[in-house]
């Protein structure tokens, strides 16, 4: 533990930090498997809403600082070709 008060302060704000990064990057998992569910099962529709959640959440992210806006730009790609893919069957 930290004997100056300023890094003790820092400490607090970290964690603080680490609990809000963390959730934010659970909820990205979250919406890829949800995108990745769709996509399982064929439903273009489906899929469609599922990526257009997940940009969503994506971008929310970014804004808090969570993500890298290039990091973001990868994942949503990755997203978007899979259901592109499904769509070209």
């Amino acid at each position: 533990m930290p004997n100056i008060k300023s890094a003790k302060k820092r400490v607090d704000v970290a964690e603080r930090n680490r609990l809000r990064n963390k959730t934010w990057k659970s909820a990205v998992r979250t919406v890829r498997n949800n995108v990745a569910d769709a996509v399982k099962s064929a439903s273009a529709k489906n899929a469609n809403e599922a990526l257009s959640h997940a940009y969503e959440v994506i971008d929310k992210a970014v804004a808090k600082g969570v993500l890298h806006k290039n990091a973001a730009a990868r994942r949503k790609s990755r997203l978007a070709g899979k259901v592109l893919a499904l769509s070209a069957k």
